[in-house]
């Protein structure tokens, strides 16, 4: 029962150049949300999602709808 809600700031992000992705690891299954650029294929990591809970943190954060292309 917690007392302090924590304050989700709106983020943005390069909508043009970056889509947001979950970076999967086929060896242990952990799971990083971040943003890949479309250009060079390179993921800037943002945050660990244990839980789907963390999912909806990262989605929230950035305004993202819809489901989030895996990239493993």
């Amino acid at each position: 029962m917690g007392l302090f809600k924590k304050n989700i700031v709106t983020k943005t992000y390069d909508k043009e150049n970056k889509k947001p992705v979950i970076k999967a690891s086929i060896c242990n299954g952990e799971q990083v949300a971040g943003f890949k650029n479309i250009h060079t294929g390179k993921i800037d990591e943002v945050m660990l999602i244990k839980n789907q809970a963390d999912l909806d943190v990262f989605k929230k954060m950035y305004g993202i709808d819809g489901e989030i292309e895996k990239d493993y």
